[in-house]
């Protein structure tokens, strides 16, 4: 079974990103469902060719996390984003505040984990065995992931993100991701 890209085009008109930023943007995500599809069929390919035990099946085996990976933290991060639900939901709310003890402190958090030097991911992820929510950062997106990790909110910070409108002002993006994230979609991906 392939993968199809979803669309995203809602997307665009939102305050703070502009048409040919998110439009870029898509297209990206576009090139990871393609060459996920692709390595997965190369893959079964050269299983049925009896060639799993080469270098090259290791290394198509190797570049399927970077491009899956790639592909569906896209599609968290988008479906997290577009016209603001307004404030976060309350069980949301309760998590937070269990886990980082105001929502202020997770806020702070969140923002200066996105701040960081460096391109990579900051994550909201839930422990799916003591419930709690720790902030990463994930610096490439085929390593890094907590084991068994829930993504709940997922902010791209690799420059693909937010160059083209801020150039350097990536606080400025973070504040533009802040006014646009949908709490509902976050809200939903808890357990």
């Amino acid at each position: 079974m392939a993968y199809t890209a979803k669309d995203y085009s809602k997307l665009v008109g939102m305050e703070g990103f502009s048409a040919a930023l998110l439009n870029n943007h898509f297209s990206l995500y576009q090139g990871y469902v393609t060459n996920t599809n692709k390595l997965l069929e190369l893959q079964d390919q050269m299983i049925k060719e009896d060639k799993g035990a080469t270098p090259v099946f290791g290394e198509v085996k190797r570049r399927l996390g970077w491009e899956f990976n790639g592909m569906r933290l896209h599609e968290f991060y988008f479906e997290n984003l577009g016209r603001s639900s307004g404030e976060m939901g309350s069980k949301l709310r309760q998590k937070v505040t269990e886990s980082f003890g105001s929502i202020e402190l997770w806020e702070k958090d969140f923002r200066a984990t996105g701040a960081m030097r460096g391109v990579g991911w900051a994550v909201l992820y839930q422990d799916p065995v003591s419930g709690k929510l720790i902030n990463f950062w994930i610096n490439e997106h085929d390593t890094a992931h907590p084991a068994g990790g829930i993504p709940i909110l997922i902010m791209d910070v690799f420059e693909h993100a937010f160059m083209l409108d801020y150039g350097l002002k990536r606080a400025d993006y973070i504040q533009a991701f802040f006014r646009n994230i949908n709490w509902q979609a976050a809200e939903e991906r808890i357990r």
